[in-house]
């Protein structure tokens, strides 16, 4: 193994430890020859047909109800090499386990104030973790900060941010009702969209607030947070109205509101999304207007 390649394998494991992922591994299972390996199974679930399902490895036959097939008797140098199945590898929202007596609190500090696990640290000026209620039952989840809670340290205070609020408030809430959050916690340059290795290194930082939170509804505000938990490359149109499955905690995709500012016209989808939340909550729906 190349010296630079150990590096970053130990790197990568030992940022795993640092955020109380422990070591995990699947069994390959041999399959015999002119067996092929089971397909993968679908685990995600959505209410709406809406074709997309992230695929999860499934478990290869065991190999005591293989039958013996006849090369078995054959010298070890004349045996055909037995083929193994190749496993998916499983995702990191798969992989990693809930934390025993996990907090906010405990998240925050192993991020801690000065990470540099991505390149995004270069030009960040504040780590934007999350505001809200700990308790929510309600959690909007973006992409990323912008220019305003780079400065603040705060998600969604810029004009995104302001046009979020009247939403919440439309829907009979305040800010301080429900928990806000990004995928990935510095500010991209110039705002782009984050890079799949910047996700990879954030978001189970994510995924311990929401285990934290366990709120009964999330809204995934834009692609970039909807693809990331849902482990899809469909586009907000195909993912809109409709209800998938998190984690055990129901979960609902729209329009980020950086997006409603540039098309105004998508300010009414996303208050179709809200209203199913809102049913989904419990919270009275506004009367129609005459």
């Amino acid at each position: 193994m190349k010296p630079e390649t150990r590096a970053q394998l130990e790197a990568r494991l030992k940022y795993y430890r640092d955020i109380g992922i422990s070591a995990f591994f699947r069994d390959r299972a041999p399959v015999a020859p002119g067996l092929s390996p089971a397909p993968p199974q679908a685990h995600s679930r959505a209410t709406a047909s809406a074709g997309l399902k992230a695929g999860a490895a499934q478990p290869s036959r065991p190999s005591s109800i293989l039958k013996p097939s006849a090369s078995a008797s054959l010298p070890a140098a004349s045996r055909p090499a037995i083929q193994l199945p190749v496993v998916q590898s499983p995702g990191l929202f798969d992989a990693a386990s809930k934390i025993m007596n996990d907090s906010l609190e405990r998240i925050a500090a192993d991020i801690g104030p000065d990470c540099t696990r991505c390149k995004l640290h270069r030009r960040r000026n504040k780590i934007v973790f999350g505001v809200g209620n700990p308790k929510a039952k309600l959690v909007f989840i973006g992409e990323g900060p912008g220019a305003d809670e780079d400065e603040q340290g705060e998600p969604f205070v810029g004009r995104a941010g302001k046009l979020l609020t009247q939403m919440i408030e439309a829907m009979g809430l305040r800010r301080d009702d429900v928990y806000i959050c990004n995928v990935v916690k510095c500010r991209p340059p110039e705002n782009r969209t984050p890079e799949p290795d910047e996700i990879e290194t954030c978001s189970p930082y994510l995924l311990r607030q929401l285990d934290v939170i366990h709120p009964q509804v999330i809204v995934c505000l834009g692609a970039v947070a909807a693809k990331t938990l849902l482990g899809t490359t469909a586009s907000m149109g195909k993912l809109r109205q409709q209800w998938f499955e998190f984690r055990s905690t129901k979960l609902l995709a729209t329009y980020h509101p950086a997006y409603c500012l540039r098309n105004p016209p998508s300010k009414a989808d996303v208050w179709k999304d809200l209203q199913m939340a809102m049913v989904e909550l419990g919270l009275p729906l506004p009367p129609k207007k005459k």
